[in-house]
C-alpha cells in the first residue's frame, strides 16, 4: 500500500499497490445504520467514486439513525 493516507470527514483513505482506492471510517456506525447497510470500509476504482460511496454510507446512516429515533 502507498504510504500516503488522507482523511475525509472522519474517514481514512489510502490507495493500494494495485491503484484501488480504499477508505475506512474512524468510528463504527450505529447498529441501526449497520442494519440498513452502512459499511465502515469501502473501496472503488477512482477517488471520485470513493468519495461518492463515503457520502452514501453517511447518508444511509443518517436516515437509519433518524428512523430509529422515532417512537
Amino acid at each position: 500500500m502507498h504510504d500516503q493516507e488522507t482523511t475525509i470527514s472522519g474517514w481514512s483513505q489510502w490507495t493500494s499497490d494495485e491503484g484501488r482506492y480504499w477508505a475506512t471510517r474512524h468510528r463504527p456506525f450505529s447498529c441501526a445504520a449497520e442494519r440498513e447497510g452502512a459499511c465502515r470500509t469501502v473501496d472503488a476504482d477512482t477517488e471520485e467514486t470513493l468519495r461518492r460511496l463515503i457520502d452514501e454510507q453517511e447518508h444511509r446512516a443518517m436516515l437509519a439513525n433518524r428512523g430509529s429515533a422515532q417512537p
